[in-house]
This record gives structure tokens, sequence and C-alpha cells, in this order.
């Protein structure tokens, strides 16, 4: 069964720096290789999506500019359905993102054209939404979008899968008509109050405010998933880490696409941990994204 993943989003052109270390306030560090990638959040996960198999159908805006060309040929290159990633008179959204030798990276967005995402974009493709297996959200657009192409896809019995990143409080609104939660734990620590807990109590605290299930993600710990009153701490796999960008997308995708082909979400988050390990042994966002051949050989099967 091949799986159709409708996803609202962002997209950006990455502008990335390597660099022994993260700079300090007010100090210059000389750096080596630059690079421009294509990325955003919810363009990430449409590659990875279609990467893993799935039919994926991306709503979004970029610039009327060439890196809006170059983000809407990349998408349709990896098998992404672009009819609906319109243009804005806004420039494209960019990302400048610094790797350090250790692999993390520091990112700083500059949205551009995603601001410009309304809800009349969700409406407007509302057949599309009603049609999917999955809907994957974040939060680099606009709230208000979001909200809208989730309340669609409730409507119609449609999971939906909210990666709640960049961090920042949301409403019940948003969050009853949430089907699978994916914060990482600062994410879930500051939808919980603000508060550090342990995982299982994140998880515990994010699900009382209306999803019906949430997944923790713990880097190289792995994830932690909660599906009603059952609890599942999922390993991840060790690899050698060359740059962590988007391996929370990779990620998100690989659960949304697992769990569309029937896998519950504690074997969806499986396949979510090996498709975020996948994407930490490449430089740079959607060059990293496995193909799911190579997530398949991981989780064994």
């Amino acid at each position: 069964m091949t799986a159709r993943i409708v996803i609202v989003g962002s997209l950006n052109m990455d502008l990335v720096i390597r660099a022994p270390r993260h700079p300090q306030p007010g100090e210059t560090l000389t750096g080596s290789a630059f690079l421009t990638i294509p990325g955003g959040k919810g363009a990430n996960q449409a590659v990875a999506a279609a990467r893993l198999g799935a039919a994926v159908v991306m709503i979004g805006k970029v610039g009327q500019d060439a890196f809006g060309d170059a983000l809407r040929a990349n998408l349709a290159g990896a098998g992404v359905e672009v009819e609906h990633v319109t243009r804005s008179t806004e420039a494209t959204g960019v990302a400048l993102i610094t790797v350090s030798a250790a692999g993390e990276n520091t990112i700083v967005l500059a949205p551009g054209a995603n601001a410009a995402v309304t809800p009349e974009d969700a409406t407007g493709c509302a057949d599309i939404i009603r049609q999917a297996d999955a809907l994957l959200l974040q939060l680099e657009v606009p709230l208000p979008a979001v909200q809208a192409a989730a309340e669609i896809a409730a409507a119609h019995g449609v999971p939906v899968i909210l990666n709640p990143a960049p961090a920042q409080p949301l409403p019940s609104s948003l969050l009853r008509h949430v089907t699978h939660l994916i914060p990482n734990e600062h994410e879930a620590a500051l939808l919980s109050g603000g508060r550090a807990h342990d995982p299982e109590t994140l998880a515990r605290r994010v699900q009382a405010l209306g999803p019906r299930s949430v997944v923790v993600t713990l880097g190289a710990a792995g994830a932690l998933a909660l599906d009603g009153d059952t609890i599942t701490h999922v390993p991840s796999f060790p690899v050698t880490v060359v740059d962590s960008t988007a391996a929370g997308d990779a990620f998100v995708a690989a659960f949304g696409v697992a769990l569309s082909e029937g896998r519950p979400p504690a074997e969806a988050a499986r396949w979510g941990c090996a498709a975020g390990a996948l994407a930490c042994t490449v430089l740079g966002a959607q060059p990293s994204l496995p193909r799911r051949e190579a997530v398949a050989r991981l989780v064994g099967g």
C-alpha cells in the first residue's frame, strides 16, 4: 500500500557553514565549507516521506526568486507534488545554519514567504487533505494555517501528526485535533508548563492536553512512545554523527509513513529512530534524508 501524505509547512533555503565549534557572542570564527542546501521543516518531511515510498503533496509558499525556483524544482525532483507550493511577494525563507565539528547545529530562520501561508491555503486544499492517510504539520508557518489544516483533517478522520517545532505554547483548540504529537524534550517541557521532568512524565502531561499519542524524541537515547496508557521506550541506532540537521524531520516523516502503512505508534517510532539516525550521518538537511531500503535494513524489516 502506498501511503498518501499531505504536508502543510515551510520551505527554506539553508545557508550552511561548517565550523570547529559554535561562536561565543561577539566572536568571529573561521569556518570551512559553505553550502546552499534545500531545507525547511515542511519540505524536509516531504522529501523524507517521498524517499520512504509515500505519495506526497506539499502545501506551502516560496518567493518569486531563484531560491523559490530551486526549492520547487528540488521537491518535484524528489517526487513530491508541488502544484500547491505557490508564490508570495515575500522572499523565499532562509535558514542560517552553523554545524560544529561534533555535528551539532545552531539555526536562525528568516521565514519570508512561509509567514504568508494562510488558513485559506489549507481550506483551498481541503479535498486533498481529506483524501490523505496522514497530515503532517510543523510550526514554521503561521498557527492559523496549521489550525485550519488540522481541523479539516480531524473532521474527516485523517490522522494529524504535529511536530511542535519551533517550540511555542499551543492552544487546546489545536491540540485536541492532533492524533500524534512528536515533540523533543524541550518542546514537551514547554507545552507542559515549562518545567523539566523525565520523558515519561512529560509525555503524560502533554497527552493530557489532547493528543491521543505522544512520541518524545530523545536524540541519541531514541524515543519514548505513549499510546493510550502504554509506554514504550524505543532505542536509537548508534551511528557516527556528521550533522544532526533534519534528523527530527526524518523521524517525523518515517513515523508518518510507517503509521499510514498500518504499523502501531511504537513500531512507527522505531522507523523514526532509524531514519533519524541515518540522517545524522550526512551533511545537510535534504541530502541526508534516507531512502526506504536503508531504513528497512536498519530496522530489520
